[in-house]
């Protein structure tokens, strides 16, 4: 068995050195980038936190626009800034990028509008002015849709009432647009209370259709009985009282507008609701007219010219309209081959009623009315055309009582009715003139004349008698009595100027029958001319 080492005494051996330990100390220099990559990381999420939305608009050229420079403005506050502008892939329009503040992100609606403020003069008022030194900006009205939205198209006009002004928005119909324009003022007893906003062609193509902003509080006075007319120009009436002019301000002389009323008499009503439907009348008086319920149309048949003649020519009786001309015609009869001109009338029966004195007047049944105008037309009533206006040569339809009229009555079985007419005033003139004309033309003038040379002649023959049988005192007297008959007999020869002026007086006066007819015919055509003359004499 081997020796083994004895054991040593590990109590006797020195103590072990240790290695000393490498410890890694931050280097100041290294804190620097460090600090800069937190602040970078912190700029960029804070960027990406605080970036707004970023939305296209489109317009239909980049006049005004220019990136990095051209603003986006709500209310005259910066909201955003155009970063871009390019063309769309067709290159018919201009996309503008614009970034926008985070804030305004729930207002980027479908309604939204977009639109480029720059000088602009429209009819008259001048908007834009600011931007001559500062440059063009983009406005923006905000919507109220819910639906959210990211391209939007420029709108190529401002708008003319921003949608959070307080008011209503109502439709006019109308046959034409008038005068009328974006912008023109709506009045309210001559209290501009409201602008037209847009107006449209009918898809029928058969009128107009405008839309007016009545501003809060006045639209409350809009109801369903309210009247809408054409305010523009001057209205001139001449009346009993003198000219009577009226116009609601100098805007509406040069930019046309609108003016409404509700009638005294109507029911009170609440307002109107939005977007509500209107007639727009050519002016007030036709405007604040009763609209006639009970109309009864009929016909009348002239054997007169009817120029002057118009649509809407009253129908009168003694002063008071019971109606009005609604249409004119030109017919074919077959049986006879004649030519006939039918003017339809409608009459409003309700305005001739039966007298009583209960404050509830009576209204008569359709057989009680035939009964009511075929008295009246056995009594002698007749339609007549007359002349309203001599300046302009308008006619209109009256109705009155002629004892002597010949006896006719109500062709019932006509549609509609016809009603008996007699001849006008200026006709009975034309046939008074061709009667004198017709008399002149009768007068035996050339016999006239032979008479009156064989009176002479006889005249003669005794005056010569007598000079052979009377005393001597008075032959002288007698033979100058001779001389004055040979000299008046010698005048009345054929060749003596005497007899000459006779024949050409004879011929005068038929020419002056004949002119008597040219006045008639041409009166018929051009009543005016009883003031004015012929054409081309008016002053």
């Amino acid at each position: 068995m081997p020796d083994t080492p004895p054991s040593a005494d590990l109590s006797t051996l020195p103590e072990a050195e240790t290695a000393p330990r490498s410890r890694w100390k931050p280097q100041l220099v290294w804190l620097v980038p460090l600090v800069a990559a937190l602040i970078g990381g912190w700029l960029a999420v804070k960027s990406i936190l605080e970036q707004g939305p970023v939305i296209g608009i489109v317009f239909k050229n980049a006049e005004g626009l220019e990136a990095g420079k051209t603003r986006v403005k709500y209310k005259d506050v910066d909201i955003g800034l155009v970063t871009a502008v390019t063309l769309s892939k067709d290159l018919r329009q201009v996309v503008a990028t614009a970034e926008l503040v985070k804030d305004f992100q729930p207002h980027l609606v479908e309604d939204t509008r977009f639109w480029l403020v720059k000088p602009r003069i429209s009819g008259g008022s001048v908007s834009g002015l600011g931007t001559v030194l500062s440059g063009s900006y983009i406005g923006v009205d905000v919507g109220k849709s819910s639906r959210a939205q990211k391209t939007f198209t420029a709108l190529e006009v401002p708008p003319i009432v921003q949608l959070d002004t307080p008011g209503r928005e109502f439709v006019l119909r109308s046959t034409d647009l008038g005068s009328l324009a974006m912008g023109s003022p709506v009045f309210f007893r001559r209290l501009q209370v409201g602008q037209v906003v847009g107006y449209q062609l009918d898809g029928n193509g058969r009128g107009v259709s405008l839309k007016i902003f009545v501003n809060a509080p006045y639209d409350r006075f809009v109801t369903d009985n309210t009247r809408f007319w054409n305010a523009s120009g001057i209205d001139i009436r001449l009346g009993a009282g003198g000219i009577e002019v009226d116009t609601q301000s100098l805007a509406s002389l040069l930019l046309g507008g609108v003016a409404f009323e509700t009638p005294e008499e109507s029911t009170a009503l609440p307002a109107a609701a939005p977007d509500t439907r209107f007639e727009l009348f050519a002016d007030r008086t036709r405007a604040m007219r009763n609209p006639e319920r009970d109309v009864l149309r009929m016909v009348l048949l002239f054997d007169e010219s009817l120029r002057g003649l118009e649509v809407g020519a009253p129908v009168d009786f003694q002063g008071i309209a019971l109606g009005e001309v609604s249409a004119i015609r030109v017919e074919l009869e077959p049986d006879s081959q004649r030519i006939v001109m039918p003017v339809e009338v409608s009459l409003y029966p309700e305005r001739l009623r039966l007298r009583s004195r209960e404050k509830d007047r009576p209204r008569l049944s359709d057989e009680g009315r035939k009964r009511f105008l075929e008295e009246l037309v056995a009594s002698g009533l007749r339609a007549q055309l007359r002349s309203g206006n001599l300046l302009t040569g308008q006619l209109y339809v009256g109705l009155d009582f002629f004892p002597r009229a010949a006896t006719a009555r109500i062709d019932w079985d006509s549609d509609p009715p016809e009603l008996p007419t007699t001849v006008g005033s200026l006709g009975e003139l034309q046939a008074s003139l061709q009667r004198v004309a017709g008399k002149l033309e009768k007068l035996p003038l050339e016999q006239i004349g032979a008479d009156l040379r064989q009176t002479l002649q006889t005249t003669s023959r005794l005056l010569h008698r007598l000079d052979t049988q009377v005393a001597p005192e008075v032959v002288a007297t007698l033979g100058e009595a001779r001389k004055a008959v040979d000299t008046a007999q010698g005048m009345m020869a054929a060749d003596e100027p005497l007899q000459q002026d006779t024949r050409e007086a004879i011929r005068e006066l038929g020419r002056t029958a004949k002119s008597l007819r040219a006045l008639a015919d041409y009166l018929e055509r051009h009543p005016e001319a009883l003031l004015w003359g012929k054409k081309g004499g008016r002053p």
